[in-house]
């Protein structure tokens, strides 16, 4: 029976593409939420780190007092612990190991040496006030610029020089340059960054002697991949490992890999069979988790005298840090800064070179957007250099060069297999919502405070649920696959639903939730979604890259599917009608004018077998199903963001005066929460562009440890956000999901910089080509301009 034929009075909408409140958010808005912080043990100590002062430097020696035995540790003391590999089969790449504890030489501030264990995180301290570490120095490579410069002791000592990795494309460019009537270069830089989630790194483990496990909570976006990383690197067996990821306080990239930290309270646990626990602090992540971000652009742009594209060169240098995170993160970020510099653009040829060099700086690691909020940058920036060169609309020429629907699908210059979308809709939509003819008109009368309006856009794509495909080309040791889930209907006509990724903030308890609903009927408030527990889920390589909804949630829906006729033939059985005029609206089953609530099948499964018919299905209520997508290539999110600013010139402060969104991630499950990811990243790009920043002096000393230096917007710095929303399915993935959680953070700073730089067009200042956007670096463009057209007169 289709659901086209169930009564409206009978319907209510919970399922896909309906704004269903979130489910998780009651506990989280009365303080119910449990935190690793959270957990009380008996016998729980907890975990301190000694961290170097230097940036690199010989461990000479470390002295312990006596009466410190059994109380605080270093390397040697952990001998069936071993150093965190992070191999790739790339052909250019140089391998690194992390110790859990400097093994020899430390290679960033911050770095552990030496951890010491007590009741409270305070005694811990102090026992650390006791232990002297004695080095030697060694020269510091501050910079990609410096550690590119060297000649002699390299980060490793195995290396050859300080580059991780080296990745090169080109694909007809000679020929389509040589047919360019304009050429136009830029240089742009990222500043480093952290990540800053709410809450840190937080790891607690104890030995579960029961099951006889060794048990780690930790708030992880990954907990089956910490399960594998753990076992592997403490040579356990992974069935003795059990990893619990309770509430995760955001994580954005930063809780998707092992860490020393993780190792080394998991290594107590197993060695002294006591709980440990670790939670970082504000400033250990400020100074240890300034990673993400760094990327230095030489690019220049061929193109016709209309502004058309023909091809791109680009040098891509990204300050890798000291080591690679396990299982693979230096390699991503050159890997997607190489195949996302085109974006959303239709031209053909192409020669990139992307370096990832080794400094003595934290290991970098993924951060929501993954070198897309790079590429982006650069490669915006650039779309509005070459339409000032032509005396065009810089809008105008985007929409020009955009990849057209009519295309669809289409792989473009970097092998990116775009699934489906209407890029230039999108951007004069924005146009539209922007009311750019009055910006103008706006901009041309001047304001009465003397500011300077400006207008920027930018569009940019969003390779999202990566598949196998796309991971064993990296050379990963870890390649994702097919993401699992398993669905329970309960004797009471509930479900459980059961999957192996895990939710820090998206909304994946309510998300799944209307997935199910809309295969099953059953309402949402009657379905469970259990997670974060590889004890109890079924295997994924976890919850990052977007992937989440269109790979679990896809898993999800063929489960369902898989379920529904079962559940229809008990149903028909006990009402006595054809399995197949059996409908399930609002957790009954329901047949012309008959219908029973779907604790009668659940019942008569579990309870009352004697009700149940002779060939009812022996796989019962229970359903686990792996989903990948046949093609396996990705799905393309895109979005056109356009703004508004005013640029004070005396003070250089830039207000943001509107900000629209067009956004297309395929068929929205919910689109409040689409709304609220969007509204989330936005604020997290704002900070990209204008405030945050971690700088490095040249001893490799942080200058941002505290949050009075590292800035943060707030409330009064994220503005009113206008969304409008497409709905382009894919058409590879189940019900045309694509993937939509990093989206909103790699488009702010392009679209903001480019709004800036429109606004001082007149002024005769440079652009501005370096995040964050602050005060002082506005000024000084600013003030060099003034300079210029002094000398001049």
């Amino acid at each position: 029976m289709d659901r086209a034929d169930i009564p409206a009075r009978l319907l209510k909408h919970e399922g896909i593409g309906a704004r269903v409140p979130r489910k998780e958010d009651a506990r989280h808005l009365v303080g119910k939420g449990n935190f690793v912080g959270d957990f009380v043990l008996p016998g729980l100590q907890e975990v301190a780190f000694l961290r170097s002062p230097l940036a690199h430097a010989v461990v000479t020696g470390v002295d312990i007092p006596p009466a410190l035995a059994g109380k605080v540790f270093v390397r040697d003391m952990m001998l069936d612990a071993a150093d965190i590999g992070s191999p790739s089969s790339v052909p250019t790449y140089q391998y690194s190991a992390l110790p859990p504890l400097a093994s020899g030489k430390v290679r960033h501030v911050g770095e552990a040496v030496a951890m010491a264990v007590a009741p409270t995180r305070a005694i811990a301290e102090d026992l650390l006030e006791e232990v002297d570490v004695s080095y030697d120095e060694l020269p510091v490579y501050y910079s990609a610029e410096a550690a590119l410069a060297a000649t002699g002791e390299f980060m490793h000592p195995e290396w050859k020089d300080n580059v991780f990795l080296t990745l090169r494309a080109d694909r007809d460019f000679d020929a389509l340059a040589a047919q360019a009537e304009v050429k136009v270069s830029r240089t742009v830089e990222l500043s480093r960054q952290c990540i800053v989630p709410l809450e840190g790194k937080s790891v607690l483990a104890y030995w579960d002697f029961q099951t006889d496990q060794l048990v780690v909570v930790s708030a992880t976006q990954v907990p089956h991949l910490l399960r594998v990383g753990i076992a592997q690197h403490l040579g356990m067996n992974e069935e003795a490992v059990r990893v619990v990821s309770p509430d995760v306080g955001g994580a954005f990239g930063y809780k998707g890999q092992l860490y020393p930290e993780d190792l080394c309270v998991a290594w107590l646990a197993k060695t002294y069979r006591t709980p440990f626990r670790y939670l970082e602090d504000r400033r250990e992540h400020l100074i240890v988790g300034a990673n993400t971000r760094q990327h230095h652009y030489q690019l220049t742009a061929y193109a016709d005298r209309t502004g058309k594209l023909l091809a791109l060169d680009a040098v891509i240098t990204i300050d890798g840090g000291a080591y690679s995170y396990y299982p693979f993160f230096v390699g991503l970020e050159p890997g997607q800064a190489i195949g996302n510099l085109p974006g959303p653009y239709s031209f053909r040829g192409y020669r990139c070179e992307t370096v990832c060099v080794a400094t003595n700086k934290p290991g970098f690691m993924a951060y929501r957007g993954v070198a897309r909020t790079g590429v982006c940058f650069a490669i915006e920036l650039l779309m509005d250099a070459v339409a000032r060169e032509v005396g065009r609309e810089p809008w105008e020429v985007r929409l020009e060069n955009l990849v057209p629907a009519s295309a669809m699908p289409y792989v473009n210059v970097a092998n990116k297999h775009f699934d489906s979308g209407d890029f230039p809709a999108s951007l004069r939509r924005a146009v539209e919502m922007i009311g750019l003819k009055a910006v103008r008109e706006r901009q041309a009368r001047g304001e009465p405070d003397g500011r300077l309006i400006g207008f920027g856009t930018a569009t940019y794509t969003e390779q999202s649920a990566h598949g196998t495909t796309v991971f064993a080309n990296w050379g990963l040791p870890v390649v994702p696959g097919f993401d699992q889930a398993v669905v329970r209907m309960t004797a009471d006509g509930g479900l459980e639903v059961r999957v192996g990724v895990h939710s820090h903030g998206q909304g994946m308890e309510t998300s799944f939730a209307q997935i199910a609903n809309d295969v099953l009927g059953i309402p949402v408030a009657r379905i469970r979604v259990v997670h974060g527990d590889t004890a109890l889920t079924p295997f994924s390589s976890g919850t990052y890259a977007s992937r989440a909804t269109v790979m679990s949630g896809g898993a999800i829906s063929v489960a369902c599917k898989e379920l529904l006729p079962r559940i229809q033939s008990i149903a028909g059985y006990l009402m006595g009608v054809e399995a197949q005029t059996v409908a399930l609206v609002e957790g009954r089953a329901v047949s012309g004018d008959k219908s029973i609530p779907l604790s009668d099948v659940g019942g008569a499964w579990y309870l009352t077998p004697q009700d149940l018919p002779a060939n009812v299905h022996l796989g019962g209520l229970e359903v686990s199903r792996a989903y990948k997508p046949a093609v396996d290539t990705g799905t393309f999110t895109y979005a056109t963001h356009a703004v508004v600013v005013a640029v004070d010139t005396e003070t250089g402060e830039v207000e943001i005066l509107d900000y629209v969104v067009v956004e297309d991630c395929g068929t929205m499950v919910n689109p409040m929460i689409v709304e609220g990811q969007t509204i989330g990243g936005i604020a997290q790009g704002i900070g990209t562009a204008m405030y945050e920043e971690s700088p490095y002096d040249e001893q490799g000393q942080p200058l941002a440890s505290t949050l009075a230096d590292y800035i943060l917007p707030g409330a009064t710095e994220v503005p009113r956000i206008r969304i409008d929303h497409f709905e382009t399915p894919s058409p590879h993935t189940e019900f045309g999901a694509k993937g939509v959680g990093e989206g909103g953070a790699i488009a702010p700073p392009a679209v903001i910089f480019n709004a800036v730089n429109d606004a001082l067009r007149g002024t005769g200042a440079a652009e501005v080509l370096m995040t964050p956007l602050t005060p002082r670096r506005l000024l000084t463009a600013l003030e060099t301009a003034k300079r210029g057209q002094e000398h001049m007169r």
